[in-house]
């Protein structure tokens, strides 16, 4: 299966985020993960719908949208109209898992469910087969700059099993505190999109970390 980096928005210079799309397009780089935050599901705000069409309007890259909301049924729609590509949810949320997914699958796009660091992986077993990406979050979702937590790990690697055992395609992403240590142990456990924030805007050679990120070897 091949390997994938998402680099999430919430790293990037706002003030200059068409220069910065740039940057990731020649860096190499494969997906653009935007994070949506209303404030309340999670204790922060982020950006929208508009921000997500002016993007889309930007680049042809991969829009992977993250909707840490808690009634994103109400609003996969727009966002799939406003250009995501993959709109994942998250399994804690108030709206109905299957609602959500069948809604995504309507509109025509790639539906991902996100799960959190405490959240049992057997809560999402019955939606595997429907899924195109599973999101294990490393991190507790909300702030950028988090420390990877090494005990979502093993959760990585148990649905990665399950999804193998469905005969599912379904992508494995991780996302937050992934880095030159913490990349090769998602990697190793079975994850294929990385999902890099600071640690990508910040590198030196984008493309090579990127390259690095994507083969789980130490930069």
């Amino acid at each position: 299966m091949k390997n994938y980096v998402s680099a999430s928005v919430l790293s990037a210079d706002m003030l200059n985020l068409e220069s910065e799309i740039r940057r990731l397009e020649a860096g190499g780089i494969d997906m653009l993960h935007f994070d949506v935050m209303d404030g309340v599901f999670v204790n922060n705000i982020s950006y929208g719908l508009p921000v997500l069409e002016a993007v889309r309007k930007a680049t042809g890259m991969t829009l992977d949208v993250h909707l840490m909301i808690t009634d994103p049924l109400k609003y996969i729609e727009r966002f799939a109209d406003a250009g995501a590509d993959y709109i994942s949810f998250h399994v804690e949320s108030e709206s109905n898992t299957m609602a959500c997914i069948d809604a995504i699958k309507k509109c025509g796009k790639k539906a991902a469910l996100a799960v959190k660091p405490a959240t049992p992986s057997e809560e999402i077993y019955n939606y595997l087969p429907y899924l195109d990406m599973v999101l294990v979050m490393t991190v507790e979702p909300g702030f950028g700059g988090q420390s990877f937590m090494p005990e979502t790990v093993d959760k990585v690697r148990i649905i990665r099993q399950r999804l193998d055992k469905l005969g599912s395609e379904a992508f494995v992403e991780v996302d937050g505190g992934i880095n030159a240590e913490t990349a090769p142990l998602v990697r190793n456990a079975g994850a294929n999109v990385l999902v890099s924030g600071s640690y990508l805007f910040r590198a030196e050679n984008m493309a090579e970390t990127a390259r690095l990120l994507k083969e789980g070897k130490l930069v």
